[in-house]
C-alpha cells in the first residue's frame, strides 16, 4: 500500500515525506482524525468540568505524550481543549459534511 496524501493541512510527524492533500493542490480540503469524549445530554456541569480536567491532565502526562506520540497522534493546542471547543467544532463538522453526505445518498441505518 502506498499513501498518495495525508488530509489535515500539514504533513504528520510519522510521515514527513508525504505531503499533505493541501501542498498537492486540494485546497480548503481538511479531513483529519479527531477523538472526543461525549457525555449524555444533561450531564450537570461540574462532572463535564471534571472529567475534562482530568483528560486534560492525563494528555500532559509524560508516559501520556509519549505513548501518542509513537502512535504518531498529534495532540491539541490546550486552546482546543475544552468542552466548548469540542461543541463548536462537532457543529462545524455536521455543516461541512452535510452536502457531501447527502449528494452521496448515504442513509442512516
Amino acid at each position: 500500500m502506498k499513501g498518495i496524501a495525508t488530509l489535515g493541512k500539514g504533513r504528520l510527524p510519522a510521515l514527513p515525506n508525504l505531503a499533505s492533500a493541501e501542498e498537492q493542490g486540494l485546497t480548503d480540503f481538511e479531513a483529519p482524525n479527531w477523538y472526543g469524549i461525549f457525555m449524555p445530554k444533561g450531564t450537570p456541569e461540574p462532572i463535564i468540568r471534571k472529567l475534562n480536567q482530568a483528560v486534560v491532565a492525563t494528555v500532559e502526562t509524560p508516559s501520556v505524550r509519549e505513548r501518542l506520540a509513537g502512535l504518531a497522534a498529534t495532540v491539541v493546542a490546550p486552546e482546543r481543549r475544552s468542552p466548548e471547543y469540542l461543541q463548536n467544532f462537532v457543529s462545524n463538522q455536521i455543516d461541512k459534511w452535510a452536502a457531501p453526505i447527502k449528494a452521496a445518498g448515504v442513509l442512516i441505518e
